[in-house]
């Protein structure tokens, strides 16, 4: 009885844009882009399409609206353990790093937000999300005492970097359970390594040598140690004044 009434409780709830949006990321992240139909989200809401179109107009706006939200909440996130080397929470470096992981760990929660922020990046770059990210970044550059003129390639490096790099390990997570449910990463790792030192050494002296660091790399410290190798260029560019 209980939970009949929690039940009927949840259809009585008035119908909003948040509520729609809500439910369109928790369809995205069991069934993915593909599993995003105005049927499914009618079912997962119990209401009919007509009280849906009321708010979103098509699915490529819902679509762009889960993007958003997801972004927005990112970008306010205080994420924690960023291993790599300290700064003070609040200087221009510690931002940039804390809005990087913040975006990292949000396409790995939500991995059909790559292509969508790869989608927004370079076919709608006029929507809010490219502009909040950039916003975000962009402010910490100007910190950084980059003088203007460079302002726009400094931020576009780290913009990405960061989605580049976070968009590969939902990529690369996503193969991972292509694999099974009993795929182990450890193993995975050991065996592409494993391959790699049975290269031609004459071919592939590099890949052979670094070959130990893909079988123990960490996806998240690597990302961030990618963050300070451009804010270490930024700064060696663009000494701040003393």
């Amino acid at each position: 009885m209980a939970t009949r009434a929690r039940r009927t409780e949840r259809r009585e709830e008035p119908l909003s844009r948040e509520r729609i949006v809500e439910a369109a990321v928790g369809l995205l992240d069991t069934a993915g882009e593909g599993g995003l139909t105005f049927r499914a989200l009618t079912e997962r809401l119990a209401t009919g399409p007509g009280a849906i179109y009321w708010h979103v107009a098509n699915r490529g706006e819902l679509l762009d609206a889960a993007t958003e939200a997801v972004v927005a909440a990112a970008l306010v996130a205080q994420p924690s353990g960023a291993p790599g080397p300290p700064h003070p929470p609040r200087s221009p470096q510690g931002e940039i790093r804390a809005v990087a992981l913040g975006l990292f760990d949000a396409v790995e929660a939500h991995p059909w937000l790559a292509a969508q922020l790869a989608t927004q990046l370079s076919r709608r770059p006029w929507q809010s999300v490219t502009p909040r990210i950039f916003e975000r970044i962009g402010r910490q550059v100007r910190a950084l005492g980059v003088p203007e003129g460079s302002r726009f390639t400094a931020a576009s490096a780290l913009v990405h970097h960061i989605l580049g790099a976070a968009g590969q390990n939902a990529a690369n997570t996503e193969s991972a359970r292509t694999l099974g449910p009993d795929a182990d990463r450890g193993e995975f790792l050991d065996a592409v390594a494993g391959a790699w030192e049975e290269l031609d050494p004459d071919d592939y002296p590099f890949t052979r040598a670094v070959a130990a660091e893909m079988r123990d790399h960490d996806d998240r410290a690597q990302f961030l140690a990618g963050v300070d190798l451009v804010l270490a260029g930024i700064a060696a560019v663009h000494p701040p004044a003393t």
